[in-house]
């Protein structure tokens, strides 16, 4: 695969290997060169050897081969008319960007961070901790005085989340919140049941934190339970009770668990990373759904809609009486979108599973993390769909999702997603919007749908993006085409994935050199746990940085071929540093 002349440039010290058959007389430029990017791969594979002394791609741009030569060649100063390529240090001083030292700090005073994915990235931090705004143009606003910022700023909508603390769960009979004690109707099930014809019976029970060692069926959601009580999904008032989640798990009649890419079924406290934000936090009171489906149902569409439905329906009652609530609230918080007129302009897109069966998402229901009233993203087209940061906070999108419970971004983990938080709380960023966009599973449709991600971007004048996917494999594909999409464009991008060992990439362009990986497990595997390998509030960072250095033009240079945690870790010390500074600098 033969690359762009920019994309050449900014490789210039890269081994120097034709792409293609080439005969003599031939003037090399960057179309007659393999990605560098794909060398290691083809080392590996034992396609290619490079031998010692072979030349690197700024030495060979523009020189004449002597010989015929082969694809997958190193060129070497014995096939060059020219002779012998100038020296290493020489073919560096021909680069637009000097490569940082790594994992330390330099002459310069740089911080220089790798950021693993498939590969592993490197990226540069000013070592004074003074960051975004000594790197942008001096005309970018981060420069102005605070009054003056102030005055740049409008608040386009308030959210108020007032929260309602529950010490005890109770199944009883009537549904009630009273003194802390919630009491949930115990008719509610058998109702649910019978309401739904695909499903077969529906168990509920509560699990306090102490007894989580219990077997469960694979977990197919975790979902706060919050109810609007003025204004729309976004905006207004929502009322959300603290300490307590509901716990989707199901099989069909077969005794097949609902799932896709590995199933977590098994005792509870072993197959859930508790605390991250898509999962029960340490301290949660669990009230665990339990359904079981019509038999081979269970990887359709139908079948999964049916037992979140049934699940949705219980949560319903309580739903109604937190509404009306006259107890206390124990604490609220207020978010507001917010428009930083003549920041950086932002966009998070989140690919999101559309591929038929049980991929499927709802986006905006009636209530919040509900599904009665919402539109499902496959219904839809996959097509790119556009939330406020605060729709997304408030429970705009309720996850149907039966991927890899690793990486599965559930219910609540959109209402209290990590990278929404981030951006939206950036005083140098002006985040204008989340944009939700599905996988489909032709190639045919991906394309489609990445198309329309890129006419976005361009439209809306942006100056930056992060792109997140879920799970790995053939999402992969999506991923890449909405990179391609947005950086084709000129707009610095950063994408944000599961790679590791199992994960690694399928599909990869040259835009795709921001990476941030999200992999916790040991051994880079999705280790069937929910929620381990999901976006968390220290990934958020470091994606929010790296855009930040992209958007500065900071040069970020490749790293080593494999995986490694001991590299991510490192990475993340960086980031921490950088962050600290920064606050300190704020509160001065």
């Amino acid at each position: 695969m033969s690359m762009s002349k920019e994309y050449a440039q900014a490789h210039l010290d890269e081994p120097a290997v034709l792409c293609c058959r080439r005969e003599a007389g031939t003037v090399i430029s960057e179309a007659d060169l393999e990605d560098p990017a794909v060398l290691a791969d083809l080392e590996d594979s034992g396609l290619l050897a490079i031998p010692q002394g072979s030349l690197s791609i700024g030495a060979v741009l523009g020189k004449t081969l002597y010989v015929d030569a082969e694809a997958l060649t190193a060129v070497s100063a014995a096939m060059l008319k020219e002779g012998a390529a100038s020296s290493k240090a020489e073919t560096r001083s021909q680069t637009l960007n000097m490569e940082a030292q790594k994992e330390g700090r330099t002459a310069s005073g740089m911080i220089t961070v790798h950021v693993d994915r498939l590969e592993g990235l490197d990226i540069s931090l000013p070592g004074d901790l003074t960051f975004f705004r000594a790197h942008l143009p001096a005309e970018a606003p981060t420069a102005q005085a605070p009054d003056a910022k102030r005055q740049t700023s409008r608040i386009m909508r308030s959210l108020t989340h007032k929260f309602y603390t529950v010490k005890r769960v109770e199944i009883g009979g009537k549904t009630s919140l009273s003194s802390g004690v919630l009491t949930i109707n115990g008719s509610l099930p058998e109702t649910a049941r019978a309401a739904l014809p695909l499903v077969k019976k529906v168990e509920m029970d509560v699990i306090t934190p102490e007894q989580r060692h219990v077997y469960t069926n694979t977990i197919m959601d975790v979902m706060p339970v919050a109810v609007k009580r003025s204004g729309k999904i976004g905006e207004g008032e929502t009322a959300v009770l603290d300490g307590v989640v509901f716990c989707l798990t199901g099989k069909d009649e077969n005794d097949v668990q609902v799932h896709e890419f590995g199933s977590s079924e098994g005792y509870l406290d072993e197959k859930i990373a508790f605390g991250r934000p898509g999962a029960p936090d340490e301290s949660d009171i669990i009230v665990r759904v339990n359904v079981i489906v019509e038999a081979n149902t269970g990887m359709e569409r139908r079948g999964p809609l049916a037992a979140h439905t049934a699940c949705d329906f219980i949560i319903q009652s309580i739903r109604d009486v937190i509404r009306e609530t006259a107890e206390p609230a124990s604490s609220e918080a207020v978010h507001n979108d917010i428009r930083r007129h003549s920041l950086p302009r932002v966009a998070l897109v989140k690919e999101i599973m559309g591929q038929g069966a049980m991929h499927d998402n709802i986006l905006l229901p009636n209530e919040p993390a509900g599904v009665t009233g919402g539109q499902k993203n496959v219904d839809l087209g996959n097509v790119p769909v556009m939330l406020s940061a605060n729709e997304v906070r408030d429970g705009g999108i309720h996850a149907l999702t039966c991927i890899g419970p690793a990486t599965k971004e559930t219910t609540r983990h959109y209402f209290r997603e990590p990278l929404v938080h981030t951006l939206a709380t950036d005083d140098e960023i002006d985040l204008v919007g989340v944009i939700f966009v599905g996988s489909p599973q032709v190639n045919d449709e991906k394309m489609y749908v990445s198309d329309r991600l890129g006419a976005w971007i361009e439209a809306m004048d942006l100056d930056g993006a992060i792109v997140t996917t879920e799970g790995f494999g053939n999402n992969h594909i999506d991923f890449a085409g909405h990179i391609a999409a947005i950086g084709s464009r000129g707009v610095p991008v950063v994408g944000v994935t599961f790679s590791a060992y199992q994960g690694q990439l399928v599909a990869g362009n040259e835009y795709m050199d921001a990476m941030i990986e999200l992999n916790k497990d040991e051994a880079g595997f999705e280790n069937e746990i929910l929620a381990c390998s999901s976006v968390c509030p220290e990934d958020a960072d470091r994606a929010c940085l790296m855009l930040k250095t992209r958007m500065a033009g900071i040069p970020i240079a490749a790293a080593e071929h494999k995986w490694s945690k001991a590299v991510v870790e490192a990475n993340q010390k960086s980031v921490d540093l950088v962050l600290a500074g920064l606050k300190k600098a704020d509160a001065r």
